[in-house]
């Protein structure tokens, strides 16, 4: 089992920036595909970003092009570099661990949440 803990949201303007970090522990991260998810009030949660093991990105259509997955395996850290943000953003992020080095499938772990707010 790994533990996640969210850090970096906040209040900010649209068009600004922020960036999320998901600092894991209990595992060996660098096996593990991480996601980035996010939920509305009335909403369902939704996939915002995802990176295997081997390094590859998937994006959802609303966020490609504005937000940034990476990792950084000696800190065991996850990143989401969130650019150009809009109202609709606005939402609890969540950092997630699935079982294996792939992210398909069903998300293993979570995080505690970090909540983004976007002013228009």
């Amino acid at each position: 089992q790994v533990q996640l803990v969210e850090s970096g949201g906040g209040l900010v303007q649209a068009g600004g920036s922020l960036r999320l970090s998901c600092a894991a522990s209990g595992s060996i991260f660098s096996i593990n595909a991480m996601g980035w998810y996010r939920q509305a009030p009335g909403k369902e949660r939704e996939l915002v970003a995802a990176i295997s093991s081997g390094g590859s990105t998937y994006y959802a259509d609303s966020v490609k092009g504005r937000f940034t997955i990476s990792r950084d395996n000696a800190k065991n850290t996850l990143y989401l570099q969130m650019n150009s943000l809009k109202p609709e953003d606005t939402a609890t992020y969540y950092c997630a661990a699935y079982p294996g080095g792939s992210y398909y499938g069903t998300v293993a772990d979570w995080g505690q949440g970090t909540q983004v707010t976007v002013s228009s």
